[in-house]
């Protein structure tokens, strides 16, 4: 089950962390996977590492997405898996939040997002059949931390978009569904510092922090034919952070 040989997947931001973690689970299942990110030299890194290959993509840009697409069907004839999983989250506190702050974060996570799911389901309504896959965040939908409203709103955006969208192609053979990771060691969750790092692992029932091939595995399955079934939702993996009531509940 959930074997994904022959099959093209294409990541946006596979370079590093969590979509590093996504495209190396996908490449263990077999899959030929297609690394879409800013970052071109470690892009190009993983990319050898999981026998796949690289396209320089920025997602802000509509032309880049058509262009990454392309490049992904032309390399594997077709293409089954879009993972879109590039995000952004600096901090920004309400009272020195600026335009610009906002503005960024829902250009590369919402309306990256958008271009980028637009420009795969063309191939995929051609061949009647599709997965995408969405990262989205616990925060925002489903809880919030100071500094990151905008974050929050774009996250939350995702899944709204997600739900419409299923519908509009769900007699196609073609799904869409997230991913709603919780606090994942990656290089940026690591930049908060060691005390952020340790105040998260208090607040997880697991008293640990997840690994990126944790999302990669649930994405795995929600990319898989065997999903055929599941569409328009989303898989929380945390660890259980969002279930105590209280800190009580998990000493």
């Amino acid at each position: 089950m959930f074997e994904l040989t022959g099959q093209t997947a294409l990541v946006t931001g596979g370079a590093k962390g969590i979509g590093k973690g996504i495209a190396t689970a996908l490449a263990k299942a077999g899959a030929r996977v297609v690394i879409a990110d800013i970052d071109a030299a470690q892009g190009e890194i993983i990319a050898r590492e999981l026998h796949g290959h690289f396209v320089h993509c920025d997602v802000t840009s509509q032309a880049d997405c058509k262009a990454a697409v392309a490049a992904a069907v032309k390399l594997g004839g077709t293409l089954e898996i879009l993972c879109s999983n590039t995000g952004i989250f600096p901090q920004a506190r309400l009272d020195s939040m600026t335009e610009a702050d906002w503005d960024q974060m829902h250009s590369v996570n919402l309306k990256g997002m958008f271009f980028m799911v637009q420009a795969a389901l063309e191939p995929m309504r051609q061949q009647h059949y599709g997965r995408v896959v969405i990262t989205s965040s616990i925060t925002g939908p489903v809880t919030g931390f100071p500094g990151w409203s905008h974050y929050g709103a774009s996250k939350a955006g995702q899944l709204g978009f997600m739900r419409s969208a299923a519908l509009e192609v769900a007699n196609l053979g073609i799904t869409l569904n997230a991913v709603m990771p919780g606090n994942i060691l990656t290089e940026g969750l690591a930049d908060q510092g060691e005390t952020y790092l340790n105040q998260m692992r208090a607040a997880i029932p697991t008293h640990t922090l997840g690994e990126p091939e944790d999302i990669g595995h649930a994405a795995c399955f929600l990319a898989s034919p065997e999903a055929r079934f599941i569409t328009g939702q989303q898989i929380i993996v945390d660890g259980g952070q969002i279930l105590p009531e209280s800190a009580d509940a998990i000493e």
